[in-house]
């Protein structure tokens, strides 16, 4: 009896944030081995981009009704009562929060000069922003980014990997996914259950969920209305801006491999020639 009772005692506020944290991890770790561990299916029928097609639309299946049960509505309220200046200085908020992982990736990414003025975008809107709240970096002409880890090892060489569908979290792959722990432990909100503990870092959690959640009210709605597969709108829809995130908004042109591209559609091939026909250019289009 006394030792239960010493381990009530524990439960302190940053004992429960310690314990939220390892338990959201593993949920990650257990879905990770879970695509390990599916069967293998004939080679044509996998596709080499979703191989984990299966357990990824399960977890799509998951986090939509997660999300129309319990975020969609609290959303709609939001939305509704929440003045729209009030939802921009929550977003430029935790937005803030997090710009420390992008000022990191900048870096780490040969980025230099870019590093130093998102550093110094983070300081301005820190203080004479309020914590964040008003972006007054913007104002004084400082460029916001967005960097992450997974960009990171993009830019290092490392290929994208399969696509995952993270339950809660959403879109990623093998590469991104990397990522996670990094974008964790570089948003001050972090560090907030360390410092105030639980009963102020839950309910900034909650609330950054939902400005998130927010944020995506309009493509969510897109996808909704014209996604004939909802799960490979998002799919294809992630995976392009992934791309464009990776390239700075300047994504490579990707040429088709197909040999019907390959040649020009206007050459006219000797077998195809008409009896004849000179090839002193009178198969020219006029």
């Amino acid at each position: 009896m006394s030792a239960q009772i010493s381990v009530i005692n524990d439960l302190s506020p940053a004992t429960l944030n310690r314990w939220i944290r390892v338990i959201f991890l593993l949920m990650c770790c257990a879905f990770l081995l879970g695509c390990s561990s599916i069967s293998k299916k004939d080679a044509a029928d996998v596709d080499p981009i979703d191989p984990h097609e299966d357990i990824n639309r399960i977890s799509y299946d998951f986090t939509d009704k997660v999300d129309r049960m319990l975020f969609e509505p609290v959303v709609d309220v939001y939305a509704d009562y929440v003045p729209n200046a009030a939802q921009r200085s929550i977003g430029n908020f935790y937005d803030n929060l997090s710009y420390p992982n992008v000022v990191l990736n900048a870096f780490l990414q040969g980025k230099i000069k870019q590093g130093f003025f998102d550093g110094l975008r983070f300081a301005v809107n820190s203080t004479i922003g309020m914590l964040g709240l008003f972006d007054m970096a913007t104002h004084m002409g400082l460029e916001k980014h967005d960097e992450d880890f997974g960009q990171t090892l993009a830019v290092w060489g490392f290929d994208t990997g399969s696509y995952l569908f993270i339950p809660i979290l959403g879109p990623s792959s093998k590469r991104d996914v990397i990522g996670v722990p990094v974008t964790v432990v570089t948003n001050m909100l972090f560090y907030a259950g360390y410092v105030v503990g639980a009963p102020v870092f839950v309910p900034l959690t909650v609330l950054g969920a939902i400005d998130k959640r927010a944020r995506l009210a309009g493509p969510m709605r897109i996808r909704d209305q014209a996604a004939l597969d909802p799960y490979l709108f998002v799919r294809e829809a992630s995976l392009q801006q992934r791309e464009f995130l990776i390239h700075d908004g300047n994504p490579p042109l990707k040429l088709y491999d197909d040999e019907l591209f390959q040649d020009n559609p206007f050459d006219v091939k000797p077998e195809n020639k008409i009896p004849g026909e000179e090839s002193s250019g009178n198969n020219q289009l006029e």
